[in-house]
């Protein structure tokens, strides 16, 4: 089944600002799909209209198969929603909160098998909420969303106000629910987060997805490529010349006493090592630059975004200024 499918869903504010432009977006069950993008890129908006917080101006999308406009009372039940500035109530406990998200989606769920899912203990559920820290809070918010065992899963900023090890443990849950046939619809800053758990990532800048795909994808098509710098010892003759004849090298160097290769393709690596290795040398070491997805996501987002060589719509789109908002 298709989690969440998007045909041209707009949303303007006024005439003068456009917010999401024309998002085409498929996401299938059991993904976890990395939303990215700067703040008033048309995120939150985004998640608005697929819970129907907020109308389209156009477009259409629907969520585990229901229209986001005529049946929102049939996706809510079937969903588990993680939002930004979510609000707690201080003096209701934690085991409280869990019975009303239980109650509120008519499911039929234990509330000391969520506080488990997410690392509470049940001395914690019996504690008012005003006195959890930042991440208890985060935690128990979880927990609310994994009531019932939904089918879909939108998290906003899941991670906000974790520790490393609260960090891990979210991912976890999101792999487990992934595992389990929940699509998951992750929406970060922390882009190491993303790129640890996520299947694909969409960048959305100035309401427009500018990029989609899997990490790799992204890299090849707007990272450039991978250096690889190899100490050799020796250095047989002719083997520099001959390396941008392997498959995925696009060329090398001789540079301060090492081979500097470039890799268009991640598995070129292993191939430009088996070559040189073949020509009779010795690695002595190797040093490795990848381009990260903080590397893509700030190519994606700078002010002068280029499109990709093979002039794809929503990239080459997304260079144009426009007066945007994020509601």
């Amino acid at each position: 089944m298709t989690a969440i499918d998007t045909d041209g869903l707009t949303k303007r504010f006024g005439e003068d600002v456009l917010a999401v432009d024309e998002l085409d977006l498929t996401i299938e069950e059991g993904e976890v799909f990395g939303f990215l993008g700067p703040n008033g890129a048309g995120k939150s908006t985004t998640i608005n209209m697929l819970l129907d917080l907020t109308r389209p101006t156009s477009g259409s999308a629907t969520v585990l198969g229901h229209d986001i406009r005529a049946e929102s009372q049939q996706i809510r039940e079937r969903i588990g929603v993680l939002p930004e500035g979510y609000d707690l109530y201080d003096r209701l406990t934690g085991r409280k909160h869990l019975e009303f998200a239980i109650r509120a989606k008519d499911v039929d769920d234990d509330p000391d098998r969520l506080l488990d899912r997410v690392g509470l203990d049940p001395e914690d559920g019996d504690r008012d909420v005003g006195g959890y820290s930042k991440g208890m809070q985060q935690r128990l918010a979880l927990g609310m969303a994994l009531a019932g065992d939904p089918d879909l899963l939108i998290l906003d900023e899941p991670s906000s106000g974790l520790d490393p090890t609260g960090i891990s443990e979210v991912q976890e849950i999101v792999r487990a629910e992934a595992d389990r046939g929940t699509a998951v619809f992750f929406s970060s800053h922390i882009l190491g987060e993303v790129e640890a758990v996520c299947d694909r990532i969409g960048v959305l800048n100035e309401g427009r997805l500018v990029a989609e795909g899997t990490i790799d994808d992204l890299q090849r098509e707007f990272a450039g490529d991978a250096k690889l710098d190899l100490t050799l010892e020796p250095t047989p003759d002719g083997v520099v010349g001959s390396l941008p004849d392997v498959e995925g090298v696009s060329g090398a160097t001789v540079e301060d006493g090492f081979v500097r290769v470039r890799c268009a393709d991640s598995r070129a690596k292993a191939r430009a090592i088996n070559h040189v290795e073949a020509a009779g040398a010795t690695v002595a070491d190797i040093q490795v630059e990848d381009y990260s997805l903080e590397d893509i996501f700030t190519a994606l987002t700078s002010d002068d975004v280029e499109p990709p060589a093979d002039g794809d719509d929503a990239a080459a789109d997304a260079a144009p200024e426009r007066a945007e908002v994020e509601a």
